[in-house]
């Protein structure tokens, strides 16, 4: 009898979330539930009062595979660690960058870079799953990422759209949800062009479509009447909302073509550049958190043909986002995080290339409650090792927590009731926050 109760739950699962995707063309990260994960008895939301001026969003750009810091935001001029990278002045006097990164040179007014960060973690996968989680990857829980704790803190700003949308082609080490319900997972979208395709009612009026539905809650009633379970009730809460975003005028939020050409080119009609504006657009209509993904910076070989190309990229799309933002005065309510699994040997290899080198790298917070025009810790004169303010990713990431208004000390606890902090032990580096 259990086992044949297993099944109609594994089959109406199924069903679920494959008419969700249908209708809306994305997907959820991690969505198939974990076990357990449905009982975790965290509840809707907390809603703990937080620090006053917190940032309200959160915008992550994450560069996958190991950015470069030499080549970007901490170079070494004169050093023969350097290569061929030149070094150009900011805005901001004392501070000098790559010269990939022209446009952003103009706005390190905006910014708090730091470039202390330090890691034992020198493989992809748990490098990446330590930055966006602060905890090591288990084979038996998966952790959330930043958006979900904000969303599970701080609750949605804007019902009638996701908490939290993932942008790019590879959502697989996305701290995602997590351990939490499956309405704190990110809706993930492949395309920043494709919009939620299928979003529109295709193929019938609204009349016979309104008939199905009354069909299928008739089902639904039936059949949590007789299997009362929590992981079928999430399931029919992902496709009521999913009818819900179909019908709200705020789907308008994901169609880029409602942008002039000049904007969207000023982004940089890219995958990453086009992201980034999704990303702008997502944040006017009051979407909590979005994660945009740019890959690309494994560099073994050949970094000093491949870091520009990837420069070019990414300086052109944050430097847009930047302005927009603060044109649009949302800047001050919004968090930016630029950051990467580990950097890249100083030491260039024999196929002028970089390896893995998480002992020390660079990330960059802008926006909300950042201190910013400044650079935060220091590397030797060779960019090798760091010598001023270390600071470890579980510290990175309370700060980027503590700057989102978010209790660091709060413990929830996971399906199998281990206690989890939203950054693990990690101290806020106060010296980065206004």
């Amino acid at each position: 009898m259990n086992s044949i109760r297993r099944q109609d739950e594994l089959t109406r699962r199924r069903f679920m979330e494959g008419t969700a995707k249908t209708f809306l063309g994305v997907g959820a990260l991690g969505l198939t539930l974990r076990p357990g994960s449905a009982q975790a008895g965290l509840g809707p939301g907390i809603h703990i009062p937080g620090r006053l001026g917190a940032a309200k969003h959160v915008i992550y750009l994450y560069m996958g595979g190991g950015m470069t810091h030499l080549d970007t935001f901490d170079p070494k001029p004169g050093h023969e660690n350097q290569g061929t990278t030149r070094v150009i002045n900011t805005n901001v006097d004392g501070i000098r960058i790559s010269e990939y990164l022209p446009s952003l040179a103009q706005h390190a007014d905006k910014m708090a870079i730091v470039n202390s960060l330090t890691s034992t973690a020198g493989a992809h996968q748990p490098a990446n799953y330590l930055m966006h989680t602060s905890y090591e990857e288990r084979a038996t829980i998966r952790h959330p990422g930043i958006g979900a704790w904000l969303l599970k803190f701080n609750g949605r700003l804007n019902p009638n759209l996701p908490g939290s949308v993932f942008i790019g082609s590879d959502s697989r080490n996305n701290g995602g949800g997590g351990f939490f319900e499956p309405e704190y997972e990110p809706l993930a979208i492949n395309d920043p062009n494709g919009g939620l395709k299928n979003s529109r009612i295709r193929g019938m009026s609204p009349e016979t479509f309104s008939h199905r539905l009354d069909l299928a809650s008739r089902f639904d009633a039936e059949f949590q009447q007789q299997y009362n379970l929590r992981e079928v009730r999430a399931y029919t809460q992902m496709y009521d909302e999913a009818v819900r975003i179909m019908a709200s005028r705020d789907l308008a939020a994901f169609d880029l073509s409602k942008e002039s050409d000049a904007i969207r080119e000023e982004y940089g009609k890219d995958a990453f550049g086009q992201g980034c504006l999704l990303a702008r657009r997502l944040i006017e209509h009051d979407v909590r958190a979005v994660e945009v993904s740019f890959g690309g910076w494994d560099m073994h070989n050949n970094v000093f043909v491949a870091a520009p190309e990837r420069c070019a990229v990414l300086d052109k799309a944050v430097a847009a986002l930047l302005s927009d933002l603060h044109v649009r005065g949302k800047l001050n309510e919004t968090l930016i995080v630029l950051t990467t699994e580990f950097g890249r040997t100083p030491r260039i290899n024999q196929n002028e290339g970089r390896d893995h080198y998480p002992k020390a790298f660079s990330s960059v917070l802008m926006g909300g409650c950042v201190k910013t025009g400044l650079v935060y810790g220091k590397t030797d004169a060779g960019g090798e090792e760091v010598v001023e303010n270390p600071v470890s990713i579980a510290n990175f990431n309370a700060t980027i927590a503590h700057a989102l208004g978010l209790p660091l000390d709060h413990v929830l606890y996971s399906p199998s009731k281990r206690p989890f902090t939203v950054a693990d032990k990690g101290k806020p580096v106060l010296d980065l926050l206004a």
